[in-house]
């Protein structure tokens, strides 16, 4: 399949824009891309319409909430232990519900699902394409363990009068299940090199290893300014990759985050102050902490705000400051890096997985909508 006369936002690290391309797509994949002559033929004319990588929405609970079902549908928290990272989120995951549909209507190709905030050890995210009935087929895999301080835990075990219900709590919760991961580790490094015993399967510790091995992300779940900063300290205590999600008072604090050189997941955007530690929340966010040289995405925190609104979340985003260019890597190259799928979506480059939208003006106006959607090479 060849898509022709298409002005590309490729995406690529020098933000290269393509004003009359063509992207030819076999087997799923992006096999060729580069300019063509004017009014060529292909499979697909796209008539001067701009091309961009399929959007990423790097923060959801996309298929965890089944819309209008209650609680039934309601897959995001098992708030009966504050520490459960061996929770493989894919195993909660509905893809038929019509969330995936009217993500795919936005554009948003591809999507990091996590669990909610109840827990302060919630369990593992992956990163899922939004095409698709079996998850299992849908997944790119594991990238990451979700982390979260701060009101959500407090408020969740205060109504159960059990720990954590303090900052340092939640904080120590996070740690024992680090140190314990990390001493677990040893001991089966220490059996396989000694030909000794190994130690009792755990498998807690055994969730937690990719991320101490650095192989996944520790994504933290964190709004105000102090609790990001904990997030910080206890990624450097531990030698973790991390990112910020929410990372709601990050822009009175970016100056700090660059020197971390922290990268940060922005949303919801369209939503109100909702708790008491989101009272400084800013439109201006992304816009602040972009100028300030911090990688950003922006992201819908679905079902909090529907994943259909990622594009208008971006919108936002850029009426309060933020340039296009990085209002577009938002939600393509940056999310697909901070998610650690780079290597497959986020710019239009070959090798890549076809995953594409095609629009005929700014994709992040109100009354904009994708001409073409394709996700694996297939239009959906």
């Amino acid at each position: 399949m060849k898509i022709v006369n298409a002005e590309i936002y490729v995406c690529d690290k020098d933000f290269t824009v393509i004003r009359n391309g063509f992207v030819e797509v076999r087997n799923a994949k992006i096999v060729n891309v580069g300019e063509c002559a004017p009014n060529s033929s292909g499979d697909i004319d796209a008539k001067g319409k701009k091309l961009f990588p399929g959007f990423i929405d790097c923060h959801t609970h996309l298929g965890l909430t089944t819309g209008g079902v209650g609680f039934e549908g309601e897959d995001l928290n098992e708030s009966v232990d504050a520490c459960t990272p061996q929770l493989r989120i894919i195993d909660g995951i509905n893809p038929l519900d019509i969330s995936f549909e009217l993500a795919r209507k936005a554009g948003v190709t591809a999507a990091v699902v996590s669990p909610g905030s109840a827990n302060a050890v919630a369990g593992q995210i992956y990163a899922i394409k939004t095409a698709g009935k079996r998850i299992d087929k849908m997944s790119m895999g594991e990238v990451g363990i979700k982390l979260s301080l701060g009101e959500n835990p407090k408020m969740t075990y205060n109504d159960r009068d059990e720990t954590p219900v303090t900052r340092m709590a939640i904080a120590a919760v996070i740690r024992e299940a680090l140190y314990k991961a990390k001493r677990y580790g040893e001991d089966i490094a220490k059996a396989q090199t000694e030909d000794g015993d190994m130690p009792e399967y755990d498998i807690k510790s055994e969730a937690l290893l990719p991320l101490l091995d650095r192989r996944i992300k520790a994504h933290f779940h964190c709004h105000r300014a102090d609790d990001i900063f904990t997030a910080i300290r206890i990624a450097n205590e531990f030698g973790l990759d991390y990112t910020l999600v929410h990372c709601t008072d990050g822009y009175l604090i970016a100056d700090e985050l660059a020197q971390e050189k922290a990268s940060a997941v922005i949303g919801p955007v369209i939503c109100d102050r909702c708790k008491p530690e989101m009272a400084s929340l800013s439109p201006e966010n992304a816009a602040v902490l972009a100028k300030n040289g911090v990688k950003v995405a922006v992201c819908t925190d679905h079902s909090e705000i529907p994943i259909e609104y990622l594009p208008l979340s971006v919108g936002i985003c850029m009426k309060n400051g933020l340039p296009f260019e990085d209002a577009l890597l938002s939600v393509t190259r940056n999310a697909a890096e901070i998610a650690g799928i780079a290597d497959r979506v986020g710019s239009i480059e070959t090798g890549k997985d076809a995953d594409l939208t095609l629009f005929e003006g700014n994709p992040f106006e109100v009354m904009s909508s994708p001409a073409l959607v394709m996700i694996g090479g297939e239009i959906v």
